[in-house]
């Protein structure tokens, strides 16, 4: 059975055959020009040098050679063997804090929206990479799984809010605690945490997670979002915008904490990059890092190779080519 590997050009099929319509269309009208110059007889004897028939089959053999090229160009294939084909990439978790800190403008449009822009940009440096998505507050849970699908993987990163978690707060050793639950049944030599957040960490240990997580051979890459001047926090009501108090009535002024998460990086073997001006940062940590790491067989199936047969047609075509190059239009006179 023939297979296509480029079904699309395979169209052109049908538009060589309007173009071989159209030839004999012309063919047909030049001979009624001819005759209709001259009697029948007059016509031929001013034509006697030019064979219509032969016109005929150069203009059908390069009709022909067009046609076997278009089909070249679809790629036929037939016959088959079964090959094992192994993808090879990294497990990289993603963890973005989603407290109420992170709609502080002083990067823009927001914390949280710069956080996402990174990780998008992030997904167009992965090549088979595996990825998964976990939202974190006072609690963190695990949004998606480790996938290859990055289509599902944007879906989830769009729902973020910090509506997410309904837990208040920041609680960074939450995140790096359900990362290490995300890589319990992962094999991989290199396992990958990249949190983004502002650093402001209200409750648990952080760095006794941080140690935890390197006792599992987990490296932590830590991206703050922020500046370090910081600003009021602005949040949206129904009655419309206000800024974040505290039980006192006090506005709350959130800073990026860069100090802190320095520590966790460095706690892991990993890294701190902040997001400042253009730079998201999730590049540099991706090119100058993660790209580094000893990638693995992420997923290993068999599948069907079929055999590349394009070359028939196109030898083909050449064939007929010289042919016609070799056909002359003149009739032969005895």
């Amino acid at each position: 059975m023939i297979h296509f590997a480029k079904p699309y050009f395979a169209n052109g099929i049908a538009i060589v055959g309007l173009v071989a319509l159209g030839l004999l269309f012309l063919a047909r009208l030049r001979r009624k020009t001819m005759n209709r110059f001259g009697e029948k007889k007059l016509s031929l004897f001013t034509a006697r040098s030019f064979s219509h028939r032969q016109f005929i089959w150069r203009e059908s053999m390069l009709v022909a050679v067009v046609l076997l090229a278009v089909v070249a160009l679809a790629r036929p294939q037939w016959g088959f063997d079964w090959q094992e084909v192994r993808h090879e990439g990294l497990d990289i978790l993603v963890a973005i804090d989603t407290s109420k800190s992170m709609l502080t403008e002083d990067v823009k449009p927001n914390r949280l929206e710069r956080a996402k822009l990174a990780v998008k940009d992030l997904l167009k440096k992965l090549k088979g990479d595996r990825v998964g998505l976990i939202a974190f507050a006072g609690d963190a849970f695990l949004t998606c799984p480790l996938t290859s699908d990055y289509g599902g993987f944007l879906l989830s990163l769009d729902d973020l809010n910090t509506g997410t978690i309904p837990r208040g707060g920041t609680d960074l050793s939450q995140a790096i605690r359900e990362a290490l639950k995300g890589y319990a049944m992962v094999p991989a030599r290199y396992k990958v945490v990249v949190i983004l957040t502002d650093g402001e960490s209200l409750e648990g240990d952080p760095l006794a997670a941080a140690k935890e997580a390197a006792g599992k051979n987990i490296h932590v890459y830590t991206l703050g979002i922020g500046t370090r001047e910081g600003e009021l926090v602005r949040i949206v009501k129904e009655d419309g915008a206000d800024f974040l108090k505290d039980g006192a009535g006090n506005f709350i002024k959130s800073r990026l904490n860069e100090g802190l998460l320095k520590e966790i990086a460095a706690a892991t073997g990993g890294a701190y990059v902040r997001s400042s001006g253009a730079e998201l940062g999730l590049d540099y940590i991706y090119d100058n890092y993660l790209s580094r790491l000893e990638k693995r067989d992420i997923e290993s199936k068999v599948e069907q190779r079929y055999h590349e047969r394009f070359q028939i047609p196109l030898l083909m075509a050449f064939l007929l080519l010289l042919a016609e190059a070799m056909i002359s239009l003149r009739r032969d006179e005895k």
